[in-house]
């Protein structure tokens, strides 16, 4: 039977905390480092693997890390998810955002449908619409193909889908998968709409409209602003948009779209990427063979988050880790620093997808937790944020741990000779030497240069960031935030944070404020 408890009730969260800390500048210097990035590593889906040589553990922390797992029931908390249990509590929903890519457990019934059915049947659905787009069977008003694919979404609808379109761009191209441009509105700033209009020829544009509820102010905002623009260009905009939303939306059934594609209450949009939501615009951007790889990649991941031996498995060692460091050591924060320039816009999805989801100060039955939770997440591509806010990283007075993904090999399939080594040889020697600067340090009597250390890292790593592999990457992060959530206790899938200013910001747009808020209205002329 599964139990729900808070963190520091559990026995063994007392006993971890009474173990003795790890100087990692130490295990991490000489030979005794070399052991330990060759014997601190654990294989994950689609090639890739998590090394955590340089976090502060050792084999009597991690031995504890598991035991802890256990008492949590995080194998079985996830099996109870997986198999239909209504985990979101604050809402009273299911949650099968593992469901859109593969069956892990016992077939879902929910409203008397069969969910993994429904969600290959929205699939199916998206791949035969795509194919018909890609072959000029859908077209524009002058029978002329559409030549770029534009999401209007925010969040969730935004976020992700970009950030996985922006990873597989170039290797789309390099392998002759790439079929479609696409661009994203998501900003209720008429500015973001009029760049990308701008930008495009919408005669030949497919504006893909995503919004659950089909209520969502900024996104019909900027469908509206969208309508406009083609309503000027002399087109019909019901031949140039679809809908991604829920059934029961007042968009489903409108003659407004071309075609309707549905995602349900039970997948938040911070976890819909490999939904309609990710899955109409990376398919109709590079085909729907891609998407499936995607998809095969992530559900391969989810499979490694069954493993009951938290050693053994990468997400929930992860997530282990972030905790420990977390409530234990007293960091507040986490970097995600992908040497990879196509996961630029992944530190943002990951930003939205831990904070929107862990940032909670009471537990699944509303009652206040009395430890601190999850952290602030941010982010920037390496080399970029060597040159930006690695000062801090290696010389400022909050010790953050960082988590670097990195590949041995890019994407285009080209690369340069400069002072005898490639570039990629370059980008992966500076991960490799950000690892080590960051634990061991360097001792200097000019204090100015003296780098402390005992900065603690882990990365991933793979051969090439691909379609299967960005899924396994998604899937990875979306299961450590979820075991991270068991252990706080959290309810990880809702979020009601983003709920107050929603509601202020109708009151003064309805002209229905006093006090400070009037204030700041006035001075903003609305």
């Amino acid at each position: 039977m599964v139990t729900w408890n808070n963190l520091d009730t559990l026995a063994s969260w007392k006993e971890l905390e009474a173990i003795e800390k790890v100087n990692l500048a130490e295990v991490m210097s000489g030979e005794n480092g070399a052991e330990r990035v060759k014997k601190y590593s654990v294989p994950m889906a689609e090639g890739l693997a998590y090394n955590y040589a340089a976090k502060s553990v050792d084999d009597t922390v991690l031995a504890g890390l598991a035991k802890l797992a256990g008492e949590a029931q995080l194998s079985e908390k996830f099996a109870a998810l997986y198999n239909g249990e209504m985990i979101n509590t604050g809402e009273k929903r299911l949650v099968l955002h593992q469901l859109t890519r593969g069956q892990l457990g016992d077939a879902v019934i929910a409203d008397g449908v069969d969910k993994r059915a429904f969600y290959a049947e929205q699939q199916q659905k998206i791949a035969e619409f795509a194919n018909k787009v890609h072959a000029g069977e859908i077209t524009n008003e002058a029978g002329e193909k559409f030549t770029a694919v534009v999401q209007i979404g925010i969040g969730g609808s935004d976020l992700g889908p970009r950030a996985m379109y922006l990873a597989l761009e170039n290797w789309a191209k390099k392998n002759d998968t790439f079929k479609m441009e696409a661009h994203f509105i998501s900003n209720v700033d008429p500015d973001d709409a009029a760049a990308v209009l701008n930008g495009i020829d919408v005669a030949h544009a497919l504006f893909v409209l995503v919004s659950k509820s089909g209520t969502t102010l900024e996104t019909l905002t900027n469908e509206s602003f969208v309508k406009d623009a083609l309503k000027n260009a002399g087109l019909d905009a019901s031949r140039h948009m679809v809908a991604v939303t829920s059934e029961t939306s007042p968009l489903a059934k409108s003659d407004d779209y071309l075609a309707a594609f549905f995602m349900d209450d039970y997948i938040g949009g911070r976890y819909s990427s490999t939904s309609a939501v990710g899955g109409a615009v990376l398919s109709l951007a590079f085909g729907p063979e891609v998407f499936a790889q995607f998809l095969e990649g992530a559900a391969k991941a989810d499979e490694t988050a069954k493993n009951p031996d938290a050693l053994q498995n990468p997400a929930m060692l992860d997530a282990l880790i972030g905790v420990y460091e977390r409530n234990i050591l007293g960091y507040q924060c986490t970097a995600v620093l992908p040497y990879s320039q196509a996961l630029s816009r992944f530190p943002a999805h990951l930003q939205q997808l831990d904070m929107e989801s862990n940032g909670k100060s009471v537990n699944r039955y509303g009652e206040p937790v009395s430890y601190v939770t999850g952290p602030v997440i941010f982010g920037e591509p390496g080399t970029n944020g060597q040159h930006s806010f690695y000062q801090l990283l290696h010389q400022g007075t909050d010790i953050v741990p960082l988590q670097f993904i990195g590949f041995r090999n890019n994407q285009c399939g080209r690369d340069v000779l400069i002072q005898d080594s490639t570039s990629q040889q370059k980008l992966c020697a500076n991960v490799a030497a950000q690892i080590v600067a960051f634990a061991c340090g360097k001792e200097d009597e000019n204090l100015n240069k003296k780098f402390e250390g005992g900065r603690p890292s882990s990365i991933i790593i793979g051969d090439q960031l691909t379609p299967g592999s960005l899924g396994a990457l998604l899937s990875h992060f979306e299961n450590k935030v979820m075991f991270q959530g068991f252990l706080w206790n959290l309810n990880s899938f809702d979020q009601e944070g983003v709920q107050l200013g929603k509601v202020l910001a109708k009151r003064v747009l309805a002209h229905e404020t006093d006090g400070a808020l009037k204030v700041y209205s006035d001075l903003l002329n609305i």
